[in-house]
């Protein structure tokens, strides 16, 4: 699709334009995809409960430490007693996954004079439900109001979960342990089907049909790195595939 016709050249204009298309990005709030999103954060903030982390150490994590398996992985080092690099390190290792979003992204939001650190700043945002509703919906927007548009997006996003962990804590304690574990597994099913719908190649839908059939795998034979072996096996064998179809299409 074709961008729209260009924002205004005045700057109030402009400014305006910004703030119409960052209040449109904030209304996806209002959606199914942040509606599972914040019922997945119901889970996080009973699991955070369980492990001693303060309300304030939850709400603060929820809005810097945005993605939730990082959350969850880093609450997981915590209860371990694991030194603060070893979580920080797999904190990160966790978040590596984002790494493509982010490259695939970026080029739709970047316009002719956006500055780096907008970029910077907005990439903080990106995980998966934000990415899936970015993807689906960003050519849809001029492209000089895109960067507002995200914005609006990922930082509704944010507050709303910030407020969902906020009530939930203070809740949780009456909650029965099943129904938080079961609203937490929400998650990783949302991710599958989003991303499943949202692959543009094969190659993505590949790599996720590998990733449900080897996971189970190597959590038996290698528990401490399986999450992190079947996306090299699975991702690398996906590839492969891809190239390998893609010679003969062309052959």
């Amino acid at each position: 699709m074709a961008d729209p016709a260009p924002l205004p050249d005045h700057d109030d204009d402009i400014t305006g334009e910004r703030f119409r298309w960052y209040l449109r990005g904030f209304r996806e709030v209002v959606s199914l995809p942040a509606l599972i999103l914040a019922t997945s954060f119901v889970g996080f903030a009973a699991l955070a409960l369980e492990a001693g982390i303060t309300l304030a150490q939850a709400v603060f994590m929820t809005g810097i430490v945005w993605a939730l398996p990082a959350k969850v992985v880093l609450i997981g080092a915590i209860m371990a007693g694991n030194a603060l690099p070893a979580a920080a390190f797999a904190v990160a290792l966790s978040s590596v996954r984002l790494t493509p979003m982010v490259v695939a992204l970026v080029p739709e939001l970047k316009a002719r004079g956006t500055r780096n650190w907008v970029l910077l700043l907005l990439s903080h945002f990106v995980a998966v439900t934000s990415w899936v509703i970015a993807m689906e919906k960003v050519r849809e927007v001029p492209r000089g109001a895109r960067t507002a548009w995200y914005g609006g997006v990922g930082s509704s996003l944010v507050i709303l979960n910030m407020g969902v962990v906020t009530a939930v804590y203070l809740l949780a304690q009456d909650m029965p342990a099943p129904v938080s574990a079961a609203l937490l597994i929400l998650t990783p099913m949302y991710f599958l089907t989003s991303l499943w719908g949202s692959a543009r190649e094969r190659a993505g839908r590949v790599a996720m049909a590998l990733g449900l059939v080897l996971g189970p795998l190597f959590a038996l034979l290698t528990p401490e790195f399986s999450l992190l072996v079947t996306g090299l096996v699975g991702g690398t064998a996906a590839y492969l595939i891809h190239r390998f179809t893609a010679g003969r299409a062309g052959a």
